[in-house]
C-alpha cells in the first residue's frame, strides 16, 4: 500500500465512514482513532471528521474546541429567512459559506460538529438546504470520518443519504451485539453502502467471542482493555497523544485494512 493517497483517483469517490453502535461501547473513541491513521497514513488527503453525536465527544478525542456548531448555523440561516422570500440557491450559498466559516482546521484534518438534536417548531426546510450542505461538502474531501449517535437513522436524516462504510461497534453484551444488529437492518433499508463490519470493543473474556461474523456482518477486530485509553480519557487528552501501539489504534488499523477503505 503507498504510503500517500493518490487525490486524482478520489475525487470522485470520497470514501465516508460512519460509526455506530450503543452508547458507552466506545464509538467515540473508534473514530477519533480513525480520524488520526488517516490523517498519518495519507498526510496529503482532505480528511474531514463530522461529530454528529449533540455530546460533542469527538471533539475532545481529537484536541478540538468547537466554536460554532451546524445547528447554531442553522438558527442564524433560519432566523435571517423569516419572513422573507428568497431564492432557494441564495439560502444554499449563504448556509455552505457559513458552514466552511464554522469548521476547524486541526492537524491533517478539518471538524466540524452537528450540535443538539431537532426540537418541534424548527425549520425544516432550511435542514434540508444544509443536509444538500453537507453532501455538497463531502465531495470536497477524500475521506469523511462521521461519529454518529446511537443509530444510523440520524445521520441518514441530518447529514447524508450515503455513505460508503458502516463500521459498527459493540461491547460483549448482548444488549450491545442487539443494538448493532438492530441499526443494520435499518441501514440495509436506508442507506446505500458499500462495506460493513464490527469491531468488539473493550472485551474482557475473549474466549467467549464469537467466531468470524456477528449477526451477518464480518468481525472486523478485537480490542481488548486499553490501559492507555482510559489514561487519556481521565486527562482529557487527545487520540494523538496515545502511543503508536495503543490497542484502540491498533484495532481500527486492522477494521480499516479489512473495510478496504484506503
Amino acid at each position: 500500500m503507498e504510503g500517500r493517497l493518490n487525490t486524482a483517483r478520489m475525487e470522485n469517490h470520497t470514501k465516508i465512514l460512519a460509526v455506530s453502535g450503543k452508547g458507552g461501547v466506545g464509538k467515540t473513541s473508534v473514530s477519533a482513532a480513525a480520524v488520526r491513521i488517516l490523517t498519518e497514513r495519507f498526510p496529503d488527503a482532505r480528511i474531514l471528521a463530522i461529530d454528529a453525536d449533540p455530546a460533542v465527544g469527538l471533539s475532545t478525542a481529537l484536541g478540538v474546541e468547537v466554536t460554532e456548531t451546524l445547528d447554531d448555523i442553522r438558527k442564524r440561516v433560519a432566523s435571517d429567512v423569516t419572513g422573507k422570500l428568497r431564492d432557494t440557491q441564495d439560502i444554499l450559498a449563504e448556509a455552505r459559506f457559513r458552514l466552511f466559516e464554522a469548521m476547524q482546521e486541526r492537524r491533517g484534518f478539518a471538524f466540524l460538529a452537528i450540535g443538539r438534536p431537532e426540537t418541534a417548531g424548527c425549520y425544516c426546510a432550511v435542514n434540508a438546504y444544509l443536509k444538500q450542505v453537507i453532501e455538497t461538502l463531502a465531495s470536497a474531501f477524500d475521506y469523511v470520518v462521521i461519529d454518529g449517535e446511537a443509530g444510523i437513522e440520524q445521520i441518514n436524516r441530518r447529514v447524508m443519504e450515503k455513505v460508503t462504510h458502516l463500521l459498527f461497534v459493540s461491547d460483549q453484551s448482548k444488549k450491545g451485539l442487539s443494538v448493532i444488529g438492530t441499526i443494520r437492518r435499518v441501514a440495509d433499508e436506508l442507506v446505500m453502502y458499500e462495506k460493513a463490519g464490527v469491531i468488539l470493543n473493550r472485551v474482557t473474556r475473549p474466549e467467549l467471542l464469537p467466531s468470524g461474523s456477528i449477526d451477518g456482518m464480518d468481525l472486523l477486530s478485537v480490542i481488548g482493555t486499553d490501559e492507555d485509553q482510559a489514561e487519556n480519557d481521565i486527562e482529557g487528552r487527545s487520540v494523538f497523544d496515545l502511543p503508536e501501539d495503543a490497542p484502540i489504534l491498533r484495532g481500527v488499523r486492522d477494521a480499516l485494512d479489512k473495510l478496504s477503505i484506503y
